[in-house]
Order: C-alpha cells, then structure tokens, then sequence
C-alpha cells in the first residue's frame, strides 16, 4: 500500500490553505496513478473483486486543514442520486475504470438546479470544485461488468450532506438530508 500512502502525502501537502490549488494537487495525484497503475490495481484488487455494493472506505484524515481522503468502489453501472458536498471543496480521480461526472448548479434553497456540465474520468484522470454551497453532483460507474476505483479528497469530513430529486412534473426538487457512511479503513 505505499502507493496509496504516496497519493495521501499529496494530498496532504498540496491540500493547505482554504482554497487549496486543486489543479496542481489533481496534476501530481494523476502522475502517480499514471506511474503506478499496475501496482495501484495490485493493491487495491481486494476491492475490485468483493463485490459489496457501493462503498467509501476511508485512507486518512487530517486536522489543521481539515482533509479526507477516501477510495470508492462503484459497482458496475451504480449511479449516485445528484448531492451537494456539504458545502467543501472535493476532487475525485479515477483508480480503475470509468466514471461520468455530471455537475449541476443549484439555487441557494435547493428548490431548482440546472446541469451545467459532464465529465468522463479515466485512471488517472479528475475533476475538481471548490467549497461552494451552489454545486452539485451524480457519478456513475461507466461499466456494465467491471468495478470502478476513485479517490477522493475533501477538504474537511464529508460526514453530511443533501441529495436531491425532482418532484413531479412541476420542475420541483425534494432535498433529502444524508449521512456518510464509512465501509472500512484502507492502511495506508
């Protein structure tokens, strides 16, 4: 696991400020998944092949800044509902697989949102938003077989957020407040 030791030192180092420089830290996260694809899979195949469903399971966490850093496994064709991130800043690269990113910008009340964007990650390839109450999003596992791998970096505990559903055909959106749940602990 010394290279998702390598990818949380990253993390940490380049995650400080309150509006950390997420392009630079998605440019060295990507480099190493780049350098280290065959052994990153090694590593990680555990969580490939176990087949649990969708889980986040947690490589470290940080105080002073706040950062969390997770890898999520996405089953074959899983799709989040569109949710918000608790109002911090996140960047998600792709370990394994394929993800579409769709990112969509809501009112502050969460009463319309409208999409504003998609993106298809790769190993080795993000995305990235900045703490903003105003974005959100829903990922999918592109994949019809094969279990996708990402990591995730927030800048602080995503322990609560929203997701939301459109209500009917008068355009409404219903909020629903969530919880995060953790699946485990990767050592890293």
């Amino acid at each position: 696991m010394q290279h998702l030791k390598a990818l949380r030192d990253i993390a940490f180092s380049c995650g400080v400020g309150e509006h950390p420089d997420l392009a630079s830290m998605a440019r060295e996260l990507s480099r190493m998944v780049y350098q280290h694809r065959q052994s990153l899979n090694d590593d990680l195949a555990d969580l490939r092949t176990h087949n649990k469903g969708f889980e986040r399971w947690l490589v470290a966490m940080r105080s002073k800044p706040d950062i969390t850093v997770l890898v999520n496994a996405w089953p074959s064709n899983h799709a989040t509902p569109i949710h918000d991130h608790g109002g911090l800043w996140g960047l998600e690269l792709a370990l394994h697989g394929a993800l579409e990113v769709e990112s969509w910008e809501r009112d502050p009340q969460g009463r319309s949102l409208r999409p504003v964007g998609r993106d298809w990650l790769g190993p080795g390839d993000a995305s990235w938003f900045d703490a903003d109450d105003h974005y959100a999003h829903r990922c999918r596992n592109l994949s019809r077989h094969d279990t996708a791998l990402t990591l995730h970096v927030y800048g602080g505990d995503l322990a609560q957020y929203f997701t939301y559903e459109r209500t009917g055909e008068t355009g409404q959106w219903l909020t629903r407040p969530q919880r995060s749940a953790i699946a485990g602990h990767l050592h890293a």
